[in-house]
C-alpha cells in the first residue's frame, strides 16, 4: 500500500534556529540575542497575564517569597525537633520536645492550607489566561486576510499558537517565580553551610554546569524538531480526523478506506517518533551520566558533614539540617538549570503566538492618495459605500495569483458590471470563477491591475461597509450549528430579528415546507454538536437554508456561486423564479454549470484558463459558436438524445424547451396560485433588465 507523502528531511529546515557563534568573538552577540529574545518574550507573557487579571501576578509574587523561605523554616524546625528528641532521650524529659512538635505540625497545617489555596487560585488563573488568549486568537482570526489562510507558514503558526499558547504563559511565569524562590532558598542554605563547609556549594554548582548545557541543548533541539515536524503532526491529525468525521464515515466505510488512513497515521507516527525517540535517548544518557557524578560528590560531602558534626560537638539535628541544606542546594541548582531551560523552551513557543498576533492585515481601506483612483477627491478617511442603489464595478487589467503560486489564476481581466445586470460566469472547473468572486468582494486584492467601484478604487472604501453591500452564497456554504432561525438571520446579523421576514426568506428558498416538519420548526437546533436533539439536514436542505440567507440579506449586489448545485430540478426552477423577484434593481452574478440559467442573462462571461474567452448574451455567444456554444450544446444534447429515444413525452419536452429558453418565466406556484405580492424588504416585482433597456439591453451608467 502506498504511504503518505514524505515529510521534510530530518536535518532540514533549520530556519528557526538561532545561528550558533562561529568563534569566541561572536559569543557575546549570540548571548545578547538569546537573552534579549527571551526577555522580550517574558515581557510579552507578563503583559498577557497583567491584562487578564492583575491579582494573578500578586498571588505569584506572594508564593515566590513563601516558597523561598518556607523550606528553610521547615528545615530549622525539623533539626530543632531532632535535637529536642535527643535531649529528651538523654534527660528523660519531654519539656522542650512538645514545643518543636507543635511547631512542626503547625507548619504542616499552614503549609497545607497555603498550598491548597494556591492550587485553587492557580487553576482559576490558568482558565482565565487560557480564555484571554483563545479570545485574542479568534479575534485576530476575524481580521486576518483570507490570503493568510492560504499560506502554510501561517497555518503552522496558527496551529502552534492554538495548541501551545493557552497553558504556556502561566507555566512560564510559574517557572520564573519558581526560580526566584529557589534562589532565595539556595542563598539562605549557602550562608548556613558556610559555618562548616564553605566550599561545598561550589562543588555542587560545578557539577551542575554540564547538566545545564545538556538541558539547554536538548530543549533547543526538541523545539526545532517539533517545528520542523509540524507537517507530520498535521498529517496525523488529518488521518485521525477523517476516521472520526461523521460526514465522511459513510464514504470511508463503503470504499474500504479505513485501513488506508489508519496505515497512513501509523506510518507518519513512525517517521515522527523516530527522530523524537533519538533525542529522548540521547538526552537521557547524558543526564544519567551527570547524575552518577553528582551522587558521588554528594556522598563525599555527606561524609565531610558527618565528621564536622561529630568532631565539632554538634547534634543529630545539625547533621539533618546540613545534609538537608546540601540536598536543597543540589536540587535547587538542578531546578534552576532545568527550569531555566523550560522557560527558554516555553518562550520559544510563545513566538508562535507573537508571530500570529503580529500578522499584518493588507485588506484595509486605502485613502485615494495611496491608490490609482480615477477622478477621486483626496480625503483623509475611507470612502463610504452608498447603499440601496445601483453600483458599477470595473475590472481594469486585473491579474491574480495565490501566495506562493508560480502562475496567475486570472490574467488581464477586463469586465464591467452595471446596475441591474444579470451576469453569469461560465467555465470549466479551475477556470477561476470563484477566485474572480473573491476579488470582486475584496477578500483578496489583485496582484496586478485595479478594481473600481463607482469610479473609485475599491481599496479606498471602508471594508466592513463594502462587505455589507454584497449578498453571497458560496458553493462551500456555511452549515452553522445554530437554530434554523439563526442560520437564516445570519444573512443580515445587524438587523433586528424579524420572524416574518425569516419565514418569507425560507418560503422564497423553498425551505419552509421541510422546516415546518422539523420537531421545533424554526427553533430547531441543527447538527448534534451541542445538542442531542439537533437535527441533521441533507445537503439539499442545507443549500436551501443558505439561499434563504441570501433572500434575507439586504444587499445591493447578489453573488450566487453554484447556488442550486445540490437541488433537484424542480426545486432549482422554484428558487430561480424567486431570485427573479429578489434581484429587482440589483446586480446579480451567477456561477453555474447548469447553463439553462445563463439563457436570460444580459451578460455571460466565459472564463477559460484564467482569461475572459468570450462575453455577451446567450444569442450572441451561440451565434459565435465558441467556447460557450460548445459547453451549452454538450448539455443540450443530453435532453435531445433522451427525447429522440422516446423517453420523454413530447408535451413534457416542450416544457423542457420552455424552461431552457427562460427558467425565470412566471409559472404557477407548485402549491397553487401565481406568485404575487412584495418580495422581502418590500421590493417591487421585477422587470427584466433587457426589457427595461431595450437599446442593447444595457442600463445607463449611474451619474456620479
Amino acid at each position: 500500500m502506498m504511504g503518505p507523502p514524505p515529510g521534510p528531511p530530518p536535518g532540514g529546515n533549520d530556519k528557526w534556529k538561532e545561528p550558533l557563534p562561529k568563534n569566541i568573538r561572536e559569543v557575546p552577540g549570540y548571548l545578547k540575542k538569546v537573552v534579549g529574545g527571551t526577555a522580550h518574550r517574558m515581557g510579552y507573557v507578563f503583559g498577557i497575564v497583567w491584562n487578564t487579571k492583575k491579582w494573578i501576578l500578586f498571588v505569584m509574587m506572594f508564593m515566590t517569597l513563601y516558597d523561598g523561605v518556607a523550606p528553610v523554616v521547615h528545615s530549622l524546625i525539623h533539626a530543632s525537633l531532632l535535637n529536642a528528641l535527643a535531649d529528651a532521650i538523654l534527660n528523660q524529659s519531654l519539656d522542650g520536645f512538645y514545643l518543636y512538635l507543635f511547631l512542626q505540625f503547625g507548619y504542616l497545617i499552614v503549609n497545607s492550607i497555603v498550598k491548597n489555596i494556591h492550587s485553587i487560585l492557580n487553576r482559576i488563573s490558568g482558565e482565565l489566561v487560557t480564555n484571554k488568549i483563545k479570545v485574542a486568537i479568534i479575534e485576530k482570526a476575524k481580521e486576518v486576510d483570507l490570503a493568510s489562510f492560504d499560506n502554510p507558514e501561517f497555518y503552522e503558526r496558527l496551529e502552534n499558537a492554538n495548541r501551545e499558547a493557552g497553558n504556556r504563559p502561566i507555566q512560564i511565569l510559574q517557572s520564573l517565580f519558581s526560580i526566584i524562590s529557589t534562589i532565595i532558598s539556595v542563598v539562605i542554605y549557602i550562608v548556613a553551610m558556610a559555618r562548616i563547609l564553605p566550599l561545598a556549594p561550589l562543588f555542587i554548582v560545578l557539577v551542575s554546569i554540564p547538566s545545564a548545557v545538556v538541558n539547554f541543548i536538548y530543549r533547543r533541539k526538541n523545539f526545532n524538531y517539533m517545528r520542523r515536524r509540524s507537517i507530520d503532526r498535521r498529517e496525523m491529525n488529518y488521518y485521525s480526523g477523517l476516521m472520526v468525521n461523521r460526514d465522511m464515515v459513510k464514504e470511508i466505510r463503503l470504499f474500504g478506506l479505513s485501513d488506508r488512513f489508519i496505515d497512513g497515521y501509523k506510518s507518519v507516527f513512525v517517521r515522527y517518533f523516530g527522530g523524537l525517540k533519538k533525542l529522548i535517548y540521547a538526552e537521557g544518557f547524558w543526564h544519567v551520566f551527570f547524575t552518577l557524578l553528582s551522587t558521588l560528590i554528594n556522598c563525599t560531602l555527606f561524609i565531610a558533614i558527618a565528621r564536622n558534626v561529630i568532631f565539632g560537638a554538634g547534634q543529630i539535628g545539625d547533621f539533618s539540617f546540613y545534609t538537608g541544606a546540601l540536598n536543597s542546594i543540589a536540587s535547587g541548582v538542578s531546578s534552576l538549570i532545568g527550569t531555566s531551560a523550560t522557560i527558554y523552551e516555553g518562550t520559544l513557543f510563545i513566538d508562535n503566538l507573537i508571530l500570529f498576533m503580529n500578522e499584518k492585515r493588507t485588506i484595509i481601506p486605502r485613502i485615494p492618495e495611496q491608490t490609482a483612483a480615477k477622478d477621486s477627491v483626496p480625503v483623509s478617511k475611507p470612502l463610504d459605500v452608498k447603499r440601496h442603489t445601483g453600483h458599477t464595478i470595473v475590472f481594469d487589467h486585473v491579474s491574480f495569483r495565490y501566495p506562493g503560486a508560480e502562475r496567475d489564476v486570472l490574467r488581464d481581466i477586463n469586465l464591467t458590471f452595471n446596475p441591474g445586470d444579470t451576469c453569469v460566469l461560465v467555465g470549466l472547473n479551475g477556470a477561476g470563477k470563484t477566485t474572480l468572486i473573491k476579488l470582486l468582494t475584496r477578500l483578496y486584492d489583485p496582484t496586478e491591475g485595479t478594481i473600481y467601484l463607482d469610479g473609485n478604487d475599491i481599496r479606498a472604501y471602508d471594508v466592513e461597509q463594502l462587505y455589507k453591500m454584497f449578498g453571497i452564497i458560496f458553493q462551500d456554504f456555511g452549515k452553522y450549528a445554530f437554530t434554523v432561525t439563526d442560520n437564516i438571520a445570519f444573512g443580515d446579523i445587524e438587523r433586528p430579528l424579524d420572524m416574518d421576514e425569516v419565514r418569507e426568506a425560507a418560503v422564497c428558498a423553498d425551505a419552509d415546507t421541510y422546516i415546518s416538519d422539523l420537531p421545533q420548526g424554526y427553533a430547531t437546533p441543527l447538527q448534534r454538536i451541542f445538542s442531542e436533539s439537533g437535527k441533521e439536514l441533507s445537503i439539499g436542505q442545507w443549500q436551501k437554508l443558505s439561499i434563504a440567507r441570501a433572500f434575507y440579506s439586504d444587499s445591493d449586489f447578489l453573488i450566487l456561486d453554484e447556488p442550486t448545485a445540490s437541488l433537484d430540478a424542480i426545486a432549482e426552477q422554484e428558487v430561480f423564479r424567486q431570485f427573479d423577484r429578489l434581484r429587482r434593481d440589483k446586480t446579480t452574478l451567477f456561477v453555474s454549470h447548469r447553463l439553462s440559467s445563463a439563457t436570460v442573462a444580459n451578460k455571460i462571461i466565459v472564463l477559460d484558463g484564467g482569461t475572459v474567452a468570450e462575453m455577451g448574451d446567450h444569442a450572441t455567444l451561440m451565434r459565435a459558436r465558441g467556447k460557450y456554444y460548445e459547453l451549452f450544446s454538450a448539455q443540450a444534447k443530453r435532453y435531445i438524445s433522451t427525447a429522440e429515444e422516446g423517453l420523454i413525452a413530447e408535451e413534457d419536452m416542450e416544457e423542457v424547451r420552455a424552461y431552457e429558453a427562460d427558467p425565470f418565466a412566471s409559472q404557477p406556484h407548485p402549491h397553487g396560485g401565481q406568485f404575487h405580492g412584495e418580495p422581502p424588504h418590500g421590493r417591487p416585482p421585477h422587470t427584466h433588465p433587457m426589457q427595461e433597456h431595450p437599446a442593447g439591453g444595457k442600463p445607463p451608467k449611474p451619474t456620479e
